[in-house]
């Protein structure tokens, strides 16, 4: 089937949004990239307790929907990379309001934790407490 488009696309427009996309979404190679090179940003999971603790981005820190009113952990000296569930999932996309309107600078990580893992990056599995020694952490480059 073929759909054609019944409107020409407005270029400054275009413009505007991709620039918009482009400063605040990253994916996660890039991310892994971000991490790796020592750029200094906070990641950020909005995932539910449970499923961070399954597994989760390297030293990402877990902020479901019921801590966002008081979001202990965010930095507002470092970009925070927010990641939910999956390019579906809208927890991130609204994290970033909830955080943004708190002064803290924000990023959304497409794809979400799906999209990492199709990546094969490596995975932290450890218990939900962060205070954990990093001898305690335990990386696996699959899923």
């Amino acid at each position: 089937m073929e759909t054609k488009m019944s409107h020409i696309v407005d270029p400054t427009r275009a413009k505007k949004y991709f620039e918009d996309k482009i400063s605040f979404t990253t994916g996660p190679v890039e991310l892994d990239r971000m991490l790796k090179s020592g750029e200094g940003v906070m990641v950020v999971d909005v995932r539910e307790a449970e499923d961070y603790a399954k597994g989760r981005i390297p030293g990402a820190v877990n902020l479901p929907h019921n801590t966002w009113e008081s979001p202990t952990g965010l930095n507002k000296d470092k970009t925070n990379v927010v990641y939910c569930y999956s390019q579906v999932c809208h927890l991130a996309a609204n994290a970033c309001v909830a955080f943004s309107s708190k002064g803290f600078p924000v990023m959304e990580m497409e794809g979400g934790y799906e999209a990492w893992k199709e990546h094969d990056l490596e995975i932290e599995h450890e218990s939900t407490n962060r205070l954990n020694k990093p001898e305690d952490r335990v990386l696996h480059g699959r899923r």
